[in-house]
């Protein structure tokens, strides 16, 4: 939404303990923008926050697993020929990256 659309201004008070409470969520959120936290809350009752670091950490690891598959393939093409010790090295890269995916989704699963 534009900000030039939000015309209308809402004024509250709070006591020194709300604004602690009310900054205490935005900071355990990650939101900074009061404007667009007590919005959201105020629209939706509730604000979803996840914790995706496990996500990242799957994502660059599948990205080291591509560049080496990558470095294989380069090198097959290259010699005609592959090791299979890059293919044991490879199979178990993707197993450990399917048991953190299995284990992301089953703490997701549990979450709702």
């Amino acid at each position: 939404m534009k900000k030039d659309m939000r015309s209308i201004q809402l004024h509250f008070f709070v006591t020194p303990q709300e604004n602690a409470a009310i900054r205490q969520r935005m900071a355990e959120t990650g939101i900074v923008n009061q404007s667009a936290y007590l919005r959201k809350m105020a629209l939706d009752g509730y604000i979803l926050h996840l914790d995706m670091s496990d996500i990242r950490k799957l994502t660059r690891l599948l990205s080291a697993c591509s560049n080496n598959l990558n470095q294989y393939v380069r090198r097959a093409n290259e010699t005609d020929s592959i090791y299979a010790a890059d293919i044991d090295d490879l199979r178990e890269r993707l197993k450990v990256i399917g048991n953190q995916v299995k284990t992301i989704l089953q703490q997701y699963a549990n979450f709702s």
